[in-house]
């Protein structure tokens, strides 16, 4: 397998908002009595203060295991004591700009849809480091970027929603790879025509993947749908509906993929066992989620084995 998987995102702009707590780890936690921070912050990476893109803190120290201090956990509590301030609560003026670093990840929980437990796989930006700037780059489609490896296993056409304004494009659906190596099914998309035809033409597949790199910009923005009632008489009923609309837009891809069950890339027993240890890993989640609601059920316990002849993630 690659010696490091590519997995990074980065943005950029005005702190539009935030949702941070201060808390102190508990007595079951490896670090007993330890002050951090948890919670995420909202980043309005346009001029127009309206692609607002979160990035989400799980649980940051005062300082690294080194003991070296943490300067993403100063910048937090800055927020959170207001030094800095935030777009919707002190305005432009007093709002803050920051540089975050940081990688996707995977916000998972199994949850119960019409009588059947589904896992639910929500991509965010996790963790990663903070920094407090005094200028932007002026160049708005920089700002909230990201670039992984990814292996493709289906790529499907998708018509445009022009009543929900949404344009024609391809989802392109696959893996990619924490800093852990641990596996995350994705889905990205492409818009672009070229990048729709590049990405059909891959032909890939659950038999027959292709290992990548890609890269593209983060779309977090408001899209509003007006609704129009007439009326028999005077003026007609008009009413806005409003909608967030998050994708994550291939702009980009590797000239040549990487080779295929290849030991400077990734190999199928490598592949394998990845998406074995994702099966442990849900098994211990859904384990420690019924506990924590006190479930009368049994936890469902045990591995999956990939299906055979594909790889379905």
């Amino acid at each position: 397998m690659k010696k490091t998987m590519i997995n990074q995102t980065h943005i950029e702009g005005v702190l539009y908002e935030h949702a941070l707590e201060a808390k102190v780890s508990g007595d079951t936690s490896k670090n007993p009595g330890t002050p951090f921070i948890t919670g995420t912050i909202s980043i309005a990476t346009d001029d127009a203060m309206t692609n607002i893109v979160p990035v989400h803190f799980t649980y940051v120290t005062a300082t690294f295991g080194s003991g070296k201090p943490n300067d993403t956990y100063t910048t937090l509590s800055n927020i959170i004591n207001g030094t800095f301030g935030t777009y919707m609560k002190d305005g432009a003026d007093k709002a803050v700009k920051l540089r975050v670093d940081s990688a996707l990840g995977l916000n998972e929980f199994y949850t119960d849809r019409n009588g059947k437990e589904e896992l639910v796989s929500a991509k965010r930006n996790e963790g990663g480091f903070v920094h407090k700037v005094d200028a932007l780059d002026e160049d708005e489609k920089v700002r909230n970027t990201f670039k992984a490896d990814m292996i493709i296993t289906c790529v499907t056409h998708i018509d445009a929603d022009d009543e929900k304004k949404l344009p024609e494009k391809c989802v392109v659906k696959g893996a990619i790879f924490n800093f852990r190596k641990d596996l995350m099914p994705i889905e990205f998309s492409a818009t672009n025509p070229n990048a729709m035809r590049y990405f059909e033409g891959l032909e890939a597949s659950q038999k027959n993947p292709v290992f990548t790199c890609v890269w593209g910009r983060q779309i977090s923005e408001t899209v509003v749908k007006e609704i129009r009632t007439e009326s028999a008489f005077g003026e007609d009923e008009v009413r806005e509906v409003k909608n967030t609309r998050r994708d994550f837009v291939i702009t980009g891809a590797a000239k040549e993929p990487y080779v295929w069950d290849d030991e400077g890339s990734i190999t199928v027993a490598e592949l394998n066992e990845a998406i074995q240890k994702r099966e442990i890993d849900l098994a211990a989640m859904k384990k420690r989620q019924d506990e924590y609601r006190a479930s009368k059920a049994a936890p469902k316990a045990g591995t999956a084995a990939p299906a055979a002849g594909g790889f379905n993630f």
